[in-house]
């Protein structure tokens, strides 16, 4: 008669199974899964490895597995990312959050922490993690997300809900700035900056993520140029535009924007150094601004 699986012997089994099958991070997925589909945390996993796996968690496992092993990110597995200490609602119709673009919400939440009614605009929404990780750290401020998807709004529409106090957010489907003609304290994005030949080259899991969110143009710098070029007119007098970039873009981004007349404030680097957040305000002086 076989050995019953347990947690232990079922985690190592697919540890194994998913370094066989190239992923790189195969013992945190499996645990990740695992500890998503009993609702515990993984230090329960460690802590009752010989604890007997019910047939039923055996085959939802086994359906989890076999998705992750078609490189299936764990994110769109379990429906759900944290990012800046919240859990965000994700799906296949949003760019999952990552830490990178936390250095984009400290930015943003730094600079708008004295204000007492702001108005913050995030273009190219997705999920909401930017808009509503700024907005759980700067109280006092109001927001607009907006997006193409109408699928992407859903799922921010649905963490705002969550996350959020009523009314503090509302979401808008446009191309890039919504129609109402709205002035901004703030202006952020983290927009799609992969070139068109970095795309063949991307992993198997980041492939899987919306292509719409993800490609920039041939150079990457697409969407800059269109943020930059209309930026300006919606933001508040002392107002500021916030990027994030990919690496080695900083330079361009920042020369794109001097040209249309902004000024670089500060170029932000990530946790691995990686110069990751340009930050733009008007480049005209307070005498020309009057």
């Amino acid at each position: 008669m076989a050995e019953p699986w347990t947690i232990g012997s079922l985690l190592q089994w697919t540890t194994q199974y998913f370094r066989d099958k190239g992923i790189d991070n195969p013992r945190l997925d499996a645990d990740v899964l695992l500890s998503f589909l009993l609702g515990k945390d993984r230090l329960y996993l460690y802590v009752h490895f010989e604890q007997p796996m019910q047939p039923a968690e055996l085959a939802a496992y086994r359906e989890m597995v076999k998705q992750r092993a078609a490189r299936v990110p764990v994110a769109y597995i379990t429906g759900r990312k944290e990012f800046m200490g919240l859990e965000f609602a994700v799906s296949p119709a949003v760019l999952i959050p990552r830490p990178d673009t936390e250095i984009l919400v400290e930015a943003a939440a730094a600079r708008l922490a004295e204000l007492t009614d702001g108005l913050i605009l995030d273009i190219g929404v997705g999920s909401g993690a930017v808009l509503i990780g700024t907005l759980s750290r700067i109280p006092a401020c109001r927001g607009v997300g907006v997006d193409v998807s109408p699928a992407a709004l859903t799922v921010a529409r649905a963490n705002a809900d969550r996350l959020l106090k009523q009314d503090r957010a509302e979401f808008v489907q446009a191309d890039l700035f919504p129609e109402a003609p709205l002035r901004f304290n703030a202006i952020l994005s983290n927009p799609p900056y992969i070139t068109v030949a970095e795309m063949k080259q991307l992993a198997p899991e980041v492939r899987q993520e919306p292509e719409l969110a993800l490609c920039g143009g041939v150079d990457g710098l697409d969407f800059y140029r269109r943020l930059i070029d209309g930026g300006l007119s919606r933001l508040k007098p002392n107002g500021f535009l916030a990027v994030e970039v990919g690496a080695g873009q900083s330079a361009a981004v920042a020369e794109l924007a001097v040209q249309a007349g902004w000024r670089t404030e500060a170029i932000i680097a990530d946790y691995a150094g990686i110069e990751r957040v340009v930050v733009l305000r008007s480049g005209m002086t307070e005498e020309g601004a009057a």
